[in-house]
């Protein structure tokens, strides 16, 4: 079941990005997040942005997703940045199809223009993920970030809405 964020979903969503921030180059973070830390950023995220959970049968969170401020003039209010991050146990289950789905449609009502996927280079099945919904590549940084000793390209991967 898909629904819109709590802030006591914290743990389990700091639970599944830490996953990703200790053990991948897929998040630039390289220290966990707490529980604490995890809840304030769903807060501010969630009170202006359209933010996602995915419960499975069990009621368990093992996905989330949400659109945040892309930059901050202005003039860029109608783009956003997409996050989505799946459960190690439930990639490939179709569950993160349904929440990227459920995110574009949220960010087509609230009408916005443009939605970005900023991606590491390497991240070759976020890139096809995105592909699958239209997403097109708009920009190639080079050997912009290090973590566990790579050196990391980013890449962008915009979504025009209208």
């Amino acid at each position: 079941m898909i629904r819109d964020v709590r802030v006591s979903d914290a743990k389990a969503i700091a639970e599944i990005y830490n996953e990703y921030i200790l053990n991948t180059t897929i998040s630039f973070e390289t220290a966990p997040v707490s529980e604490h830390e995890m809840a304030c950023r769903i807060s501010e995220i969630s009170n202006t942005y359209p933010y996602l959970v995915y419960e499975n049968e069990s009621g368990d969170v093992v996905g989330f997703c949400y659109a945040h401020k892309w930059k901050d003039r202005a003039a860029y209010n109608s783009t956003v940045e997409t996050t989505i991050y799946c459960s190690q146990y439930y990639i490939r289950t179709g569950m993160g199809t349904k929440l990227m789905t459920e995110l574009i449609n949220e960010c087509r009502l609230r009408g916005y223009v443009a939605m970005i996927a900023c991606i590491t280079g390497n991240n070759a099945t976020s890139i096809n993920f995105h592909l699958k919904f239209g997403f097109k590549k708009v920009s190639h940084f080079k050997q912009v970030g290090i973590k566990f000793g790579q050196i990391l390209d980013v890449v962008d991967y915009e979504l025009l809405l209208k």
